[in-house]
């Protein structure tokens, strides 16, 4: 009986922690709503009848022809490398995954310098053709144009694992029934791998919705732009709240577009026997043709912009690795590594109290933390500010420091905007794992806490490492939270190549931006690999 009342206050424990880390993660975005009940007031009423609409068409066109052409390359990409044999395949299988490493903001940094007035690509245009030639990507077409190519390896990803596994018996029948593979791809392919493309696609669209680098260099009036520009611009809190339901609104409508999509048709596997594709082997010219696509496609995401910022870093980096920089790296490294280990610390409470409990809501409820990086950065940043300033507001009276200034709030919004990606890797991990051996410890009478470290613990280890691996790539990247709610005169490596940008001194972010992508770089290709195995 003892044991008994003892596991029962352990789960009860357990679930408590659970509900009380969720709440904090939901509490953020819940504040908008508070943000928005004083009602409207000038700055909103101008914005919403003069700037408003402007903020939608941008972000509509953003949206649609970025999260259009990334999903087509990347399913075809993910076609080619997986059902073909040609050149360079083994090669392209990871080194497409690579664009996914250079943050968005730095590939339009070295592009609008390399097609600038003496960038290379323009000087090279003028010299072919005899002529000034002038490609101006500092626009709308410009931006699609970074997204699609940074961030296709969202649904290339997705897509190739899928028709790796399961559509070997559906090609092999379409071509029985003689079919070709550009038909193969339209009339079978692409059907059957709907929902996939719809879940990579909405990972796009939520990067394009998160991005501020690459609309505020490129001059584009996004919703992430107007929310920086009323919040710096006017210190309008409430019309930044307004805003950012009118952006948290476009997620919402993603998320419910994705499932619907999803939903309208289903693929599932008929028998048990699923086996792996045998690629096709490709010859002569279609070979060529194979490959010289993927080349292009991995050139103009990758190769190119990492070429031109080792040939910028060779010449400022003597004027860049200072006192400053090394104290951007430590704040980014300590940043990255001290919420990181929170996240997954936080997660693993999260997810093993939904495997042990038998209530839906508290199965249910580390679902909510998606709320988090389903929004935007610039939307969660203002949602943890008007938290910060009720706590701040409370605290005052006995305390007489700051938390609005602080590095608690900066840190805060990672927790939250990163908690999900934490739950995620260590709920795949249990389902791997299972409760064979939970159960099987719970009868010889431990606890529930001291079979987590006991006996889970060292089977879900991996899934802990790779989560932290993630999360702390995602946080070296992050560029909206930290501009927002960074203290004064705290700098990490993401916002010290955007103020060099933004000073017009593109080729001193170079040295910064490698070392970004050089850590980005490790992570995909470790993954990659851990992916194969």
């Amino acid at each position: 009986m003892t044991k008994l009342i003892r596991g029962f206050n352990e789960t009860n424990i357990w679930n408590l922690l659970a509900f009380l880390i969720v709440a904090a993660t939901v509490i953020p975005v819940a504040n908008l709503a508070l943000g928005v009940l004083p009602g409207e007031n000038e700055n909103w009423r101008h914005i919403r009848e003069y700037l408003l609409k402007d903020y939608v068409v941008n972000t509509l066109i953003l949206f649609g022809f970025s999260g259009l052409f990334a999903s087509l390359i990347g399913v075809s990409l993910a076609y080619l490398v997986t059902v073909f044999d040609f050149p360079g395949r083994r090669f392209f299988q990871w080194a497409l995954i690579l664009p996914l490493s250079v943050p968005a903001y730095i590939a339009a940094y070295t592009y609008s310098g390399m097609l600038g007035y003496t960038g290379i690509i323009t000087r090279a245009l003028s010299g072919l053709f005899g002529r000034d030639i002038s490609i101006d990507i500092m626009s709308v077409p410009g931006a699609i144009f970074i997204f699609t190519f940074f961030l296709f390896p969202y649904v290339y990803i997705i897509s190739r694992a899928f028709l790796a596994k399961y559509t070997a018996s559906l090609i092999e029948s379409a071509i029985m029934l003689g079919k070709n593979y550009t038909q193969i791809f339209f009339q079978v392919i692409l059907p059957v791998s709907r929902g996939v493309i719809a879940s990579g696609s909405a990972l796009i669209l939520m990067e394009v919705a998160n991005d501020y680098g690459v609309a505020s260099y490129f001059g584009i009036d996004t919703f992430s732009i107007a929310i920086f520009k009323v919040w710096f611009g006017m210190g309008d809190v409430g019309a930044a709240a307004h805003l950012s339901l009118y952006a948290l609104a476009f997620i919402v409508f993603i998320i419910l577009a994705e499932k619907a999509i999803r939903g309208q048709k289903r693929f599932a596997i008929a028998t048990t026997k699923v086996r792996l594709l045998t690629p096709h082997r490709l010859r002569g010219a279609k070979a060529a043709i194979a490959a010289g696509y993927s080349m292009l496609v991995w050139s103009l995401g990758f190769f190119i912009p990492f070429l031109q910022l080792v040939a910028w870093s060779a010449l400022t980096y003597e004027e860049v690795l200072d006192q400053s920089f090394l104290q951007a790296t430590v704040n980014t490294v300590f940043a990255a590594a001290f919420c990181a280990s929170l996240i997954v610390c936080c997660a693993a409470i999260i997810t093993n109290s939904a495997r042990i409990s038998r209530s839906r809501l508290v199965r249910t409820a580390g679902k909510l933390t998606a709320v988090g990086y389903s929004a935007p950065g610039a939307v969660i940043a203002i949602g943890v500010l008007i938290l910060f300033i009720w706590l701040n507001a409370m605290t005052e009276l006995f305390w007489s420091y700051s938390l609005i200034t602080s590095i608690y709030m900066l840190l805060f919004a990672y927790l939250v905007r990163f908690m999900a990606v934490g739950c995620n890797s260590l709920e795949n991990g249990f389902e791997k794992i299972g409760k064979t051996y939970f159960e099987a410890s719970r009868t010889l009478g431990f606890g529930v806490t001291r079979t987590f470290f006991k006996v889970d613990f060292k089977m879900l280890l991996p899934s802990m490492i790779g989560a932290f691996s993630l999360i702390f790539v995602d946080m070296v990247k992050e560029l909206p939270l930290t501009l927002i709610l960074r203290p004064f005169n705290f700098n990490t490596l993401a916002t010290k190549v955007y103020e060099y940008a933004h000073d017009e001194r593109v080729h001193h972010s170079a040295p910064v931006a490698l070392i970004i992508i050089a850590i980005c770089s490790i992570s995909v290709y470790s993954l990659s690999k851990l992916d194969k195995e």
